[in-house]
């Protein structure tokens, strides 16, 4: 069986055609369906096996960066999304995509064992710079996280664009949770700390946390690890030579094609192999 990814595109969405040739990459069938083509019942989401909703700006990003395409999804995608979460299927949101699922409420979503209710718990606001940021920032994981999107990774590089990326919670409270059972699974870091010690609660200098998220969030997960989104951009790092210091550093490709491989390729990876794995 080879999965299909269904890719959301339309209303300002634009980085569909990256993201749907990443997971073509790890071995999965990919197409961007139109949001209007699963509200309208043309599409059916319970015929995939992979949700992305990738980045852009949504609906021009009025009233708020994911407000409008996520109450679509919301209200007129409502029971579709229930079922392929209650089924076990894996779902990611990338930047406007993120924003989109934060504000649908199925980030951070409700206790474990519970299906998605829709409630919004959290929200993506404006940078601290008060401005758009475009640089290339590191990322660790929380190898304890439930998230099978980030499984077995630990460090990565790779873009943020935005200008509403800082992740916010109306309490310390709300964070310990997510803390507690592993959903902060993507912190900004200082590069410059060894790997395994830079995930801190203590806020970050710009531009190492380019927005001023709590706790440096830069991506969370659901309680049961299949629903991820994040403000960095992973697809934007499939290929080495794609950050702006590859010739500079270790494993550089160039004197051949071999080795070729950035380190966001493994996060849609490990969602393919998920799938597989449970087929």
């Amino acid at each position: 069986m080879v999965p299909r990814v269904a890719v959301l595109f339309g209303f300002g969405i634009n980085c569909d055609h990256e993201t749907k040739a990443v997971f073509e990459l790890v071995g999965a069938k990919a197409e961007r369906v139109h949001v209007n083509r699963f509200v309208s019942g043309e599409a059916d989401l319970s015929s995939y096996d992979i949700l992305a909703v990738p980045g852009g700006f949504s609906f021009g990003d009025h009233l708020g960066s994911g407000r409008l395409l996520g109450n679509r999804m919301r209200f007129a995608m409502r029971q579709a999304l229930m079922a392929f979460v209650d089924a076990g299927k894996p779902i990611i949101g990338i930047c406007n995509g993120f924003q989109v699922l934060v504000k649908t409420g199925l980030l951070p979503g409700p206790q474990a064992g519970a299906s998605p209710d829709f409630v919004q718990r959290g929200s993506l606001t404006l940078n601290d710079s008060g401005r758009y940021e475009d640089r290339w920032v590191t990322l660790e994981f929380d190898p304890e996280s439930p998230c099978i999107w980030t499984k077995g990774m630990e460090r990565m590089e790779c873009p943020v664009r935005h200008g509403e990326g800082k992740y916010v919670m109306p309490s310390s409270e709300d964070l310990d949770r997510l803390a507690k059972q592993h959903q902060l699974t993507v912190r900004y870091v200082d590069p410059s700390i060894p790997v395994g010690k830079a995930i801190t609660d203590e806020p970050l200098p710009y531009p190492l946390s380019p927005n001023g998220s709590m706790r440096n969030i830069a991506g969370v997960c659901d309680a049961t690890g299949l629903v991820f989104g994040l403000m960095p951009h992973p697809e934007a790092i499939y290929a080495r030579w794609l950050h702006p210091d590859h010739t500079r550093r270790p494993g550089t490709v160039s004197d051949g094609m071999d080795d070729w491989e950035g380190e966001g390729l493994q996060m849609f990876r490990n969602a393919v192999e998920y799938v597989n794995q449970r087929t």
